[in-house]
C-alpha cells in the first residue's frame, strides 16, 4: 500500500488529507471518505486503508481545516465535545462539496486515481456531505452511501432530500433503530422522497442497533452490524466503480 499526508490548498484554507491507494496503482476509482464529527483520527485511518486494499484510492480530509489542522475528540472531556460543536458549525453541505471539487482536482494530478469515477462515504455528520456531493458531483460520483446521517431530510434550504433529482449514482443509506439524532421518522421522510424520484439505491434500518454502530471507539459499537455495513458498502463501490 501506498499513504501519505497531503495538504490540498483550497481558496478557503489548507485541507490535510490522508491519501492511501494500492502498491503500484494505476487509475484506480476515487473513494472520498468523508470524517465523523470526532475528527480525522487513527481509527478512521484504518478505515481507509481497507477501503484502499480492495482495489480503490481513497481520500480522507480534515473537514475542520477552515478553523483547526487537526482536532481529534477526547470522549472523556466536556470542553472537547464544546470545541467539537463549534468545529462542526462552522462546515455543511455546500462547504463540503467545494471541499469534495478540491479533492478530484488534487486526484487528476495523481496517475493512481482515475478522477472520473468516483465514490463517496459519509457517517454521522458527514453523511448528508456524501449525499449532497454525490448531487453537486453528479458526472462524476457513481455512487454514495451515508450510514446513520443526520440532516436528511430537515426545514432547510440545503437538505439532502431537495437534490435527490439531481443525482445520478447509486445511494446507500443505512440508519439505526435507536438513534437521538437521526429518528426513523426523519428516515421515512427521506425514503418516500427517494421512492418519489428517479434515483437508485435503497435504505435500509439496522434494527436493535444504535447511532455509531459501525465504530468501535464509540460505546454504541455493534461488530454484526460493522461486518454488514462494510459488506453493503463494498458491494456498492465495486457495482458502481468497476463496471
Amino acid at each position: 500500500m501506498v499513504e501519505a499526508e497531503i495538504v490540498i490548498q483550497t481558496g478557503e484554507g489548507d485541507m490535510g488529507t490522508f491519501v492511501v491507494h494500492p502498491d503500484g496503482a494505476t487509475l484506480v476509482p476515487v473513494v472520498i471518505f468523508l470524517m465523523d464529527a470526532p475528527g480525522k483520527r487513527p481509527l478512521l485511518h484504518d478505515m481507509a486503508r481497507r477501503l484502499a486494499g480492495n482495489g480503490y484510492y481513497v481520500m480522507l480530509p480534515n473537514l475542520y481545516y477552515r478553523t483547526t489542522s487537526a482536532f481529534e475528540l477526547d470522549f472523556l472531556s466536556k470542553e472537547s465535545f464544546e470545541h467539537m460543536v463549534e468545529l462542526m458549525s462552522n462546515i455543511g453541505n455546500r462547504a463540503v462539496a467545494r471541499d469534495v471539487g478540491a479533492l478530484l482536482a488534487q486526484a487528476h494530478l495523481d496517475g493512481a486515481a482515475d478522477e472520473t469515477t468516483v465514490g463517496c462515504v459519509g457517517y454521522c455528520m458527514s453523511g448528508p456531505f456524501a449525499l449532497w456531493a454525490a448531487a453537486e458531483h453528479a458526472d462524476v460520483m457513481r455512487a454514495a452511501a451515508s450510514f446513520y446521517g443526520v440532516r436528511l431530510h430537515v426545514d432547510a434550504d440545503d437538505s439532502p432530500h431537495t437534490r435527490l433529482d439531481s443525482v445520478a449514482g447509486e445511494l446507500y443509506i443505512s440508519a439505526a433503530e435507536y438513534d437521538d439524532y437521526v429518528p426513523l421518522e426523519m428516515v421515512d421522510r427521506f425514503e418516500a422522497v427517494m421512492q418519489d424520484t428517479d434515483v437508485a439505491g435503497r435504505v435500509e434500518r439496522y434494527w436493535g442497533t444504535h447511532h455509531g454502530f459501525a465504530f468501535d471507539d464509540r460505546p454504541a459499537y455493534n461488530r454484526r452490524a460493522d461486518n454488514r455495513h462494510w459488506a453493503a458498502m463494498l458491494d456498492l463501490f465495486d457495482r458502481n466503480l468497476r463496471s
